[in-house]
């Protein structure tokens, strides 16, 4: 496949905004397919989802008011092999279905998807965690990226996962 289809409709609360699919998801179809990706481990063990899901199931997250799209659709080996106008282009994109559907929450798995959705510029240091001012909607959130090539020790990464699953929590 060329793209792998967003798993979003009106249900969803919390939309994970993701780079782009990898060649695994590309071959699959399926959201974060990648043996090295840890998405599905850090959403189990975060409280997010009511157990361990894996690619296969990425449209039953709906179920669960759980939503995946990307900021490019396009498959590539690595995030590295996009170029800043497709970026900047799902930016504007990713403006427009949060439009659409209206999520609660969208956690963006990275901080240059967020720079690109928010057009920041690249010197703007962008810390994890919540972005958006209380009340303000969709509440925003910046998380470390599930891939196992990131540098950032799994426990500091679940750690922001299970701030989100907090926040999600009635009175969180």
């Amino acid at each position: 496949m060329d793209v792998v289809p967003d798993v979003v409709d009106r249900s969803v609360r919390l939309l994970f905004v993701g780079y782009n699919p990898g060649p695994t998801s590309g071959r699959t179809g399926h959201h974060f397919a990648g043996p090295g990706n840890l998405f599905w481990r850090l959403l189990a063990e975060a409280g997010l989802t009511p157990g361990q899901f894996n690619p296969e199931q990425d449209r039953e997250l709906l179920r669960v008011g759980i939503g995946i799209t990307n900021l490019v659709a396009r498959v590539t080996p690595s995030s590295a092999d996009l170029r800043a106008e497709e970026m900047a282009a799902g930016g504007v994109r990713l403006r427009r279905l949060l439009e659409e559907i209206q999520p609660e929450v969208v956690a963006f798995l990275g901080k240059e998807i967020f720079r690109y959705y928010k057009g920041l510029p690249a010197a703007r240091p962008i810390p994890w965690g919540r972005q958006s001012a209380p009340g303000e909607r969709p509440e925003l959130f910046v998380l470390p990226n599930p891939s196992r090539r990131s540098t950032l020790p799994y426990a500091e990464r679940l750690r922001w996962y299970a701030e989100l699953g907090q926040r999600l929590q009635p009175g969180g």
